[in-house]
């Protein structure tokens, strides 16, 4: 595969994923330059992907006759605050921008997510266009059209739903990419086999050395595959109230180690790979699948370079951080465990103990983070 595209289907709108795999020189701008409503555009990214792709896309879009104003945020998930959407709103109005505008996100699922939020809040919604430059990115966050900021008590909990106009994914963007970020990202393509596909999770296990060697073809088809995954469950749910929750297997456990550690010291990624091992043992615990299934899911997550042990929390805190997730309905705790591999489903119907046990079983910190 070279070059494909498909539409996402939405109650708000219909847009297009584009997803390149050329070995021509990459090539940000000609297929979103459509989707770009009118003169003003703000390019949002970060200081790590500004020095590699901003002036290339910078020039083309003023080539192109459009106005353009740059917002480069500091990198890492302890900046998703609202400190940064204020930086984002200063240049909006500094430049005296209209409801007409275009925002793109340049970067990872931070700036994505950043980009959106403010995009969804800035005179009550505007244009914006995602080019994702992670693996995590293109394969979850850029798709979907949820948007947010971090709070310190929990991830995510402040935002909106905002879909983009358009989506362009360039595997290209992988050869800059840091080794720990493209497993980070490897950790969401698992969470789609584990959740909606075995027959994928076995393409997964053949193909493991050739997509960890980053071949260009082999990732757009994998990126590809995860996408229409996404768009299936999103044309289904937009705004998650049902099927859609369970592309959060492993989240919720995942959001407990980011936010005991800090957000940015385990990558997003790490954190849910981390948490899939423990979603899977309680649906071992509860007898709903095997252990050599555990152990199949803990054996395709290391051989994608990811940890599968949390770093030592307290039981009783990680119930407490369990309480601040998105999930949680009157007052209870739902968790997205498997029934099977490749068949999820949302519960609150478990015993505390269980989940105590899982969590306390889990005390050993991966030997891929740093204490």
């Amino acid at each position: 595969m070279t070059q494909a595209s498909f539409i996402v289907k939405t109650q708000s709108h219909d847009y297009p994923i584009f997803i390149r795999a050329s070995d021509d020189q990459i090539d940000l701008v000609s297929q979103i330059i459509p989707f770009i409503t009118a003169k003003q555009v703000l390019i949002v990214t970060n200081d790590v992907v500004a020095p590699l792709y901003l002036a290339q896309m910078q020039e083309r879009l003023l080539s192109a006759g459009f106005h353009v104003e740059v917002c480069v945020l500091p990198d890492g998930e302890i900046y998703k605050n609202q400190d940064s959407i204020n930086a984002i709103y200063d240049v909006l109005l500094g430049a005296h921008f209209a409801r007409d505008c275009t925002l793109i996100a340049l970067g990872g699922g931070v700036i994505g997510d950043m980009t959106g939020f403010a995009a969804a809040s800035f005179m009550r919604g505007v244009n914006f266009i995602q080019v994702p430059t992670t693996l995590l990115a293109q394969v979850d966050s850029s798709v979907g059209g949820k948007t947010g900021i971090n709070h310190p008590c929990g991830k995510n909990m402040i935002g909106a739903f905002w879909q983009p106009s358009c989506v362009l994914a360039d595997m290209t963007t992988f050869q800059t990419l840091p080794e720990r970020e493209f497993a980070a990202g490897m950790a969401e393509v698992i969470k789609y086999a584990l959740i909606m596909d075995a027959d994928f999770l076995i393409w997964l296990e053949e193909h493991a050395d050739q997509i960890n060697a980053k071949d260009r073809h082999l990732l757009a088809e994998m990126v590809y595959r995860c996408c229409d995954f996404k768009a299936q469950i999103v044309a289904a749910d937009e705004r998650e109230s049902g099927k859609r929750a369970l592309l959060n297997f492993g989240h919720t456990f995942g959001h407990v180690i980011e936010a005991h550690q800090g957000y940015g010291k385990w990558l997003h990624g790490e954190a849910v790979a981390a948490g899939m091992v423990q979603a899977a043992q309680m649906s071992y615990r509860l007898g709903l699948i095997r252990a050599c299934d555990v152990e199949r899911i803990e054996n395709i997550i290391k051989k994608y370079h990811l940890p599968t042990k949390p770093p030592k929390i307290d039981v009783a805190q990680a119930l407490d951080l369990m309480g601040h997730d998105k999930k949680v309905k009157q007052g209870k705790i739902r968790l997205v465990l498997l029934r099977s591999i490749g068949d999820a489903f949302v519960t609150a119907d478990f015993e505390l103990s269980d989940l105590e046990a899982v969590l306390a079983g889990q005390m050993t910190a991966s030997p891929l983070i740093d204490e």
